[in-house]
């Protein structure tokens, strides 16, 4: 089966967090489901690089990492996933979406409101409690 490796980014920007919608895929479980941006590990790159590639591919957007979040394996249906969350800020707050249909920034108690990917939401419980 195959396992990816990704980096996940916390944006948070006064006092909201930016989630972003996925489109259909190929994937049933995880088409139109709301994530933290960010995306794949290349081999030549640190977990840091690629959430900066990541961030300014798909949403143009510059970020600035701040401190390493929470670190979770998820196993999928089809496939098993490492993903690498960061605390975020931006440098330009203002977004061009790529690759997602929808964005939203939300306060962090609302966040359960969203449809999370199943691998996202460890995520969402620790942000809610802390923030």
């Amino acid at each position: 089966m195959k396992h990816l490796e990704v980096v996940a980014a916390i944006i948070i920007d006064d006092d909201k967090v930016l989630s972003v919608q996925r489109g259909r895929g190929k994937y049933e479980y995880i088409s139109l489901k709301y994530e933290f941006p960010g995306g794949k590990i290349e081999s030549d790159e640190t977990k840091e690089q690629a959430l900066e590639r990541e961030l300014l591919e798909e949403l143009e957007m510059k970020i600035e990492i701040e401190r390493e979040f929470l670190t979770v394996n998820h196993q999928y249906p089809d496939f098993s996933v490492t993903m690498h969350s960061f605390i975020c800020s931006v440098l330009n707050s203002t977004l061009n979406l790529k690759e997602h249909i929808d964005f939203k920034w939300v306060n962090p108690e609302n966040l359960s409101n969203l449809d999370w990917a199943e691998a996202d939401l460890p995520i969402v419980s620790k942000l809610m409690k802390e923030y």
